[in-house]
């Protein structure tokens, strides 16, 4: 998985004006030409950026054999903003001065948002992408357990049930796993508290950094930029720490063309689903992004399966697919329970 946070997406008309609006005759007021379509439009490019960076970050770390996750999620975030801040200086998108004090508020946060992509890199080398993809709605469980001890939220008992479902397919898949792996379970299983103790402390952190903006706003860009440019520092430390380095300095990899691309392609692939996630949010809403997720898993799944040919039972594939179809229950009665 890479970051969960979003960026707004902008319509721009092909007309050859300054402000890219069109005019009427007459002197009328401008009007902006909107995409037809955006919904189903916004919502397939989100499909396809999410599933193709699982994917591709799949196969630099299985395929290639690549043994330096952490350095491929500093990789991506080097791309990330790279192209943030050309954007910001070409005026085509504004984003917030990073001060010390933004940082200072920010960081904590920025602490486990390094640690969900690095345990997120770890386990996909050593697990198959439809395992996954199940294991993943173990952070269902662990944020609504969050909400209800830390927010006082209470969840209807349509929602508890999809839970249920959700940890009994998790464990049922590790259990008829052919290519089971210790490493990874526990890797994986260590990145869902992460991605659970993102989503309950992000949104607060929100609120306190507008505080601290100079236009008292933070928008998704921002936060691209904020997140990825602390995580370099970070990532570089921590490459030192798991010995990267050397493995960096001695791989052929690194002297092949062909492999920078296929990385390069992951970090584009990182910002993609930040701008598809964003837009089709603000085509639809919470509850069908929500939906389309959990739907967009399934896929998922079955690619990984074929691409990466993946030893498989008919009790493991029949247990991924109650995992799946669990997570679709999960996001119908999150849908009802907010109605």
């Amino acid at each position: 998985m890479r970051s969960s946070l979003a960026m707004k997406s902008y319509e721009h008309d092909g007309v050859d004006l300054e402000d890219g609006k069109t005019r009427k005759a007459g002197g009328d007021k401008p009007t902006l030409r909107k995409i037809p379509n955006q919904a189903l439009l916004s919502g397939l490019a989100y499909c396809v950026s999410s599933c193709s960076m699982i994917l591709v970050n799949k196969f630099v770390l299985s395929s290639y054999n690549f043994n330096a996750g952490i350095f491929l999620m500093l990789y991506q975030n080097f791309v990330s903003v790279i192209i943030v801040m050309a954007l910001s200086v070409m005026g085509l998108i504004t984003t917030e001065p990073l001060t010390l004090r933004l940082i200072k508020v920010w960081f904590p946060v920025n602490v486990i948002f390094v640690g969900m992509l690095i345990t997120s890199m770890f386990s996909l080398k050593y697990i198959n992408v439809a395992m996954v993809t199940v294991l993943k709605n173990v952070t269902n469980v662990i944020t609504a357990v969050g909400e209800m001890y830390l927010f006082n939220k209470h969840h209807d008992n349509k929602v508890w049930l999809a839970l249920f479902l959700m940890i009994i397919s998790a464990v049922s898949g590790g259990i008829t796993d052919l290519s089971f792996n210790a490493v990874g379970y526990a890797w994986q299983i260590a990145n869902c508290f992460l991605t659970a103790s993102y989503s309950l402390t992000l949104r607060k952190t929100m609120d306190t950094a507008k505080q601290v903006t100079q236009s008292g706003n933070l928008n998704e860009f921002s936060m691209v930029l904020l997140n990825n440019t602390l995580s370099l520092p970070l990532g570089l430390i921590l490459s030192f720490a798991f010995n990267e380095i050397d493995y960096l300095y001695n791989t052929p990899l690194l002297r092949l063309p062909g492999f920078w691309m296929v990385m390069t392609l992951s970090g584009l692939l990182g910002l993609a689903i930040s701008f598809t996630s964003m837009w089709f949010l603000h085509q639809t809403g919470a509850t069908t992004y929500s939906l389309v997720g959990s739907l967009n898993k399934i896929p998922l799944s079955i690619a990984g399966i074929v691409l990466f040919h993946v030893p498989t039972s008919l009790q493991n594939s029949a247990s991924i697919l109650f995992g799946l179809v669990a997570g679709v229950v999960f996001a119908r009665a999150k849908m009802r329970e907010k109605s």
